[in-house]
Parts: structure tokens; C-alpha cells; sequence
């Protein structure tokens, strides 16, 4: 993370950030990330940057996690999670508003990925939506919600503290 650019705040022990993700599903799969440290899985995406929209901001994390240069279909999900940081946000109180964009499907799964993140090395992982209960994913409502994505955006808030 890249706290000189990206929209987040770290005051005493709470940690706020604004972050743009990307829903990309290919032959009824979605990709996930992961990386070496995180026993999960998670969206491909990350903080805002000062002066970006969410919507440029999806783009070039999505360009730069995967190598590829996916369109946005349209918003489907608004997240306001609450949670106990871990990683490098250990010990604080974390508070992120999230914006999912559905991305338009580019009919290969093929990728070119060479993507880092503050934990090392980040992977790029095709699960199918089917089997999503079956791993520990991050945000948890994708095992829901993609089976049956909604047609108009929906608000969704987590709180884990």
C-alpha cells in the first residue's frame, strides 16, 4: 500500500480507507487474489488514489494486478466493512468503504499477472462462484451474492468488530 496516494487515514488505533474492486467472472468463474502471508482469498483491487475516481481506480489496479486491460460493466456492490486489521493493519481498527465493479467479460481466463502486495508475491486464483463456500473469501458475501448477482446496486455493510 501506497499511503502517500492512497484515500486512507491512520489515526491512533483506527484505520479508515477508501477502496475501488473488481468483479471479473470468466466461463462462471471469478478472480480472486492471494499471496504468500493470507490464508484466503480476496478481490482484485485497491485504494483509491487522492484526485482518481473509483471507476479509474478499479482500472488500473485491475491493469495492474492482472496484466490485463478489463472494461467496467457497471457498479454492483457498495461495502462498508468494519474490521480488526491484520497484515499492516495489525492492532487497528479498520473501517473501509468498498465500491465492487462487475467487469465486462473478456471470454479467456488467460492473464498476465505479476503483481506484488505489502505481504510479497500476489496470485491470481480463478474459483468457481459454485464453490466459493468451499474457501475463506474476502468480502464473504461474494459466496452469496454472485450466485444470484442483483441486477441494481446493492449496499451492504459488515461488521466484524
Amino acid at each position: 500500500m501506497d499511503y502517500n496516494k492512497d484515500c486512507c487515514i491512520i489515526k491512533d488505533e483506527n484505520w479508515f480507507r477508501y477502496r475501488a474492486a473488481a468483479i471479473i467472472i470468466e466461463d462462471d468463474c471469478i478472480l480472486l487474489a492471494s499471496n504468500d502471508v493470507s490464508q484466503y482469498y480476496y478481490s482484485v483491487g485497491g485504494g483509491v488514489h487522492l484526485g482518481e475516481t473509483a471507476e479509474e481506480s478499479v482500472v488500473r489496479e485491475v491493469l495492474e494486478e492482472t496484466g490485463v486491460n478489463y472494461e467496467i460493466d457497471r457498479l454492483a456492490f457498495i461495502h462498508e466493512n468494519f474490521f480488526e486489521g491484520n497484515g499492516t493493519t495489525t492492532g487497528l481498527k479498520c473501517h473501509e468503504i468498498a465500491f465492487y465493479f462487475l467487469m465486462k467479460a473478456k471470454g479467456s481466463q488467460l492473464l498476465n499477472s505479476n503483481s506484488t502486495c505489502a505481504e510479497g508475491r500476489e496470485y491470481m486464483n480463478w474459483i468457481p462462484i459454485s464453490q466459493l463456500r468451499n474457501h475463506t473469501i474476502y468480502p464473504t458475501f461474494f459466496a452469496e451474492k454472485l450466485i444470484n448477482m442483483p441486477k441494481q446496486v446493492e449496499h451492504i455493510v459488515t461488521k466484524e468488530i
